[in-house]
C-alpha cells in the first residue's frame, strides 16, 4: 500500500495575498506533493494549507513552507483574532494510508529537528508527538501566545524540544513553531427535514461527546452537591457537533467534526442521526462531506451498509464507495465525486497508470518494442486476475441458502481477495517504475563516482518488486484452495483458474527475480533473495498442482 500523509500547517498571515501565494508555490514546487487547499482568513489573519503526498516529500514541503514563512512574516507586526505563537504557527502530520501514528510522530520529530537546527526557530512538539503530558494540548503550549514567548523561553519547564531557548532577533521575528501528529478530522454535515436549527441542535447534543446539561422538567439546569452543573454525555467519543440552518439549502443540518473516525466511524454517526431525528418527528434527507475524506472511512461505510442489507462486502472499492454515497445520501445537495472528495483518489488524478488502460491498449503497449511494461507487470496482472476469480467464487457462494453455514468464511476470503487484487494492480506500475529507475541509473555518465552505486540500488529495487509479487502469489494459492474446497461447485472451474493464474504470476515473477539477480554485485543479497524466491516458488507450484488435480477430479466425477 502506498504511504500517504497529510500536512495541515497554519501560518500567521491571512491578508497579504503575495505572501499567501508564495508559501503555496513553495509547497507546490516539491515533487511528490499535492496542494489540496489554501484557506485564508482576514479576520484571523491566518491561512491554513492542506497538502498530501509521500512522507519524505511532505516533510520537505513543510520545511520549505516554514522557511519561506520565516522570511516573509514578522511576528512583531502581527495582529489577528486567532491565537498564535509563530509565523509558522502549527504544523500537524496526519496519517492517511499505508502508515500509522508512530510514523507521523517520527515525521514531526524529523521536521522539528530541521526547523530548530537549520532555521533557528524554537519548536514544541504537541498532541501525539508530545514528550510530556503538559505539551499534548495545543492550547497549553500556546497559552499567552506570541506576546508571552520571551518569558516562556526563560522558563526551564518550557524549554523547546528543538531550537534555541533565547528570544533573539530571529525568534522575535519568527516566534515559535508547534509541530505534531494527530488523527484525520472529517468535517461532516447531516441534513434534516426542518428549517428549525434548534431541532438539529437537539440531535447534535445527543450525539456529541460533550453532551448536554441535565435539566429538570421546567428546563432548569441541575447541579451536583458541589454546585457543578451536571452533564449528560452524548453517544459518541471524539465527536463535536452543533445544529445550524443553511439558507442556501433551505434546511437545517447537524454540523459534525469527527476528531477520530477510527474511534467513531462516519456511518455510525449517520445512523445515530437517523435514530435521533425520528424521535423528533424528522427525517434525515442526506448528508455531505466538507473537504476531503480518507478512503478507509468511506470504504468502511460501504461495507457496513452492504452487510446491513445482507449482501457480501467482497466487492470492488468503486462499488463500496457507490454504496456509501447512496446509503448516506452524499449526493443530495450536490453530486459526490469520489475523485474530488477522497484523498487517495484525488492524488491519482493526472497520473499515468498502466492498470487504468483499456485491455486492448495495455496489450498493444506490451506487444510493442518498448521494454516496459514487461514480464514483471504481466506477473502482477496475472495475480490480480487470480484474486478476482477467488472473489468471484466467494460472491457466487455467499447468499446461497445451501451454503449459509460458510457465508462468513467465504465473505472473508472474498474481501481479502479484493484487497489483494488492488495491491497486484498497483504492482503492475510498480514493476515498470522500478525498471525505468534502472534505465535512468544506466544513463548516468560513466565517469560519475555515483554511477555504479545507483545502478546497484536500482537493480536491487527491480529485483524486490517481482519478489513482492511472488510472495503475494502464495496468499493467492491459499484463496484458491479455500474456494475450491468450499465454494459453489457450479464455479469450480473458476476456482481452479484462480490457482492457475496464481501459479502463472509466481512463475513469471520468479524469472524476473532471476534475471535481475545476475546483474547484482552483492553476493549476500544474491544468495539470500535467490534462496527465498526458490523456496516460495516450490511451495506455490506444489499447491497449484494439488489444487488443479482436485478440480479435475471433481469435474470428471
Amino acid at each position: 500500500m502506498e504511504k500517504i500523509v497529510e500536512c495541515v500547517p497554519n501560518f500567521s498571515e491571512g491578508k497579504n495575498r503575495e505572501v499567501i501565494s508564495r508559501i503555496a508555490e513553495t509547497i507546490k514546487g516539491v515533487e511528490g506533493v499535492m496542494l489540496m487547499d489554501v484557506d485564508p482568513g482576514e479576520a484571523t489573519n491566518r491561512t491554513v494549507y492542506t497538502f498530501v503526498g509521500e512522507p519524505d516529500a511532505v516533510v520537505e514541503a513543510a520545511f520549505k513552507a516554514v522557511e519561506t514563512a520565516s522570511k516573509l512574516i514578522d511576528m512583531r507586526k502581527h495582529k489577528g483574532a486567532h491565537p498564535r505563537m509563530g509565523a509558522a504557527d502549527v504544523v500537524p502530520f496526519v496519517p492517511v494510508s499505508g502508515l500509522n501514528m508512530e510514523d507521523c510522530i517520527k515525521l514531526a520529530e524529523k521536521l522539528g529537528e530541521r526547523v530548530g537546527n537549520e532555521l533557528g526557530i524554537p519548536v514544541y512538539l504537541y498532541e501525539y508527538a508530545a514528550r510530556t503530558e503538559e505539551r499534548r494540548s495545543l492550547a497549553n503550549i500556546r497559552e499567552g501566545e506570541y506576546e508571552a514567548l520571551p518569558k516562556k523561553l526563560q522558563d526551564p519547564k518550557w524549554k523547546p524540544d528543538y531550537g534555541p531557548s533565547e528570544f533573539n532577533d530571529n525568534t522575535a521575528r519568527t516566534g515559535a513553531t508547534i509541530i505534531g501528529a494527530r488523527e484525520f478530522l472529517i468535517a461532516y454535515n447531516v441534513n434534516v427535514s426542518t428549517r428549525d436549527k434548534k431541532l438539529a441542535h437537539q440531535i447534535a447534543l445527543n450525539i456529541r461527546e460533550k453532551g448536554r446539561f441535565k435539566r429538570d422538567k421546567n428546563g432548569k439546569i441541575l447541579k451536583d452537591e458541589n454546585g457543578k452543573k451536571i452533564v449528560v454525555p452524548g453517544r459518541f467519543k471524539a465527536v463535536r457537533a452543533i445544529g445550524w440552518y443553511i439558507n442556501e439549502y433551505g434546511q437545517a443540518q447537524v454540523s459534525i467534526n469527527l476528531i477520530n473516525h477510527k474511534i467513531t466511524p462516519l456511518h455510525k454517526v449517520f445512523e445515530a442521526c437517523v435514530e435521533e431525528a425520528q424521535k423528533l418527528g424528522l427525517r434525515v434527507t442526506g448528508s455531505e462531506i466538507v473537504g476531503m475524506v480518507p478512503k478507509s472511512a468511506i470504504l468502511e461505510a460501504g461495507k457496513y451498509f452492504l452487510k446491513k442489507q445482507g449482501k457480501s462486502a467482497a466487492v470492488s472499492e468503486e462499488e463500496l464507495i457507490h454504496i456509501a454515497d447512496l446509503s448516506m445520501g452524499l449526493s443530495q445537495l450536490y453530486k459526490f465525486v469520489p475523485e474530488e472528495k477522497v484523498i487517495e483518489l484525488k492524488l491519482e488524478q493526472g497520473k499515468k497508470r498502466l492498470w487504468k488502460m483499456r485491455i486492448r491498449d495495455f496489450v498493444n503497449e506490451l506487444a510493442s518494442s518498448s521494454p516496459a511494461p514487461g514480464g514483471g507487470s504481466v506477473a502482477a496482472l496475472c495475480g490480480s486476475l487470480s484474486a478476482a476469480l477467488s472473489s468471484m467464487v466467494s460472491n457466487l457462494t455467499f447468499g446461497k441458502k445451501e451454503f449459509e453455514n460458510i457465508w462468513e468464511g467465504m465473505e472473508k476470503v472474498g474481501m481479502e481477495a479484493q484487497r489483494l487484487k488492488d495491491e497486484f494492480l498497483s504492482l503492475i506500475d510498480k514493476d515498470t517504475d522500478a525498471f525505468n529507475k534502472l534505465m535512468n541509473a544506466l544513463k548516468i555518465p560513466k565517469k560519475s563516482p555515483e554511477r555504479m552505486k545507483k545502478i546497484e540500488e536500482a537493480t536491487k529495487e527491480a529485483t524486490l518488486v517481482p519478489l513482492e509479487t511472488l510472495k503475494r502469489a502464495e496468499t493467492l494459492i491459499g484463496f484458491s484452495e479455500e474456494v475450491v474446497k468450499n465454494g459453489n461447485p457450479n464455479s469450480i472451474s473458476d476456482a481452479g483458474g484462480a490457482a492457475i493464474m496464481a501459479e502463472a504470476a509466481a512463475r513469471e515473477a520468479y524469472l524476473n527475480v532471476l534475471i535481475n539477480l545476475k546483474d547484482i554485485e552483492d553476493d549476500e543479497f544474491i544468495e539470500r533473495i535467490g534462496k527465498e524466491a526458490g523456496k516460495i516458488l516450490s511451495r506455490i507450484e506444489k499447491k497449484a498442482r494439488d489444487t488443479e488435480k482436485k478440480v479435475r477430479e471433481r469435474l470428471s466425477s
